[in-house]
């Protein structure tokens, strides 16, 4: 009976293990030397909206470029990331709130993204408003304009 017990209780377990990591999403962000839109530089999607848990790998599929966070953007408690050059990473963002990433490379050309995380944008104002180099301040106004976009569109 002790033995039936055990077996049952190690079933649920295992059932509630695989099921807590089968609701986690794995999205896919594409290093391009070109975008679809012909701009150079960029990852597709810049944009992206997650939950927490979930996962993102950014997948080299030109080389020369890396994926990394971009300092003061992101949420407090999360942990920084940094890609290596001609490599995918795989993070998994557990905090929610708006990262920042860039290549570091192509940063002042505009190499940029915006994952958002969950519901929470308490660092999102902080996040808007770290300075970037030459065509990536362009670039994060408008990822932050859909991000705003979004936040309506979910408001209603």
């Amino acid at each position: 009976m002790k033995m039936q017990k055990l077996q049952f209780a190690l079933a649920i377990a295992g059932t509630l293990l695989i099921s807590g990591t089968a609701l986690a999403a794995d999205h896919e962000v594409q290093m391009l030397n070109k975008g679809a839109d012909g701009k150079p530089m960029a990852f597709e999607p810049a944009y992206l909206e997650i939950e927490p848990g979930d996962t993102v790998t950014f997948v080299l599929t030109d080389r020369n470029h890396n994926a990394e966070i971009i300092p003061g953007m992101l949420p407090e408690g999360a942990e920084e990331w940094k890609g290596a050059m001609n490599e995918e990473i795989t993070v998994t963002f557990d905090q929610e709130g708006i990262y920042g990433y860039k290549c570091l490379p192509h940063y002042g050309m505009g190499m940029v993204g915006v994952i958002k995380v969950g519901d929470a944008m308490a660092n999102a104002d902080a996040a808007e408003e770290v300075k970037h180099p030459g065509r990536a301040g362009q670039k994060m106004a408008e990822l932050f304009e859909q991000l705003k976009t979004s936040q309506t569109a979910q408001a209603q």
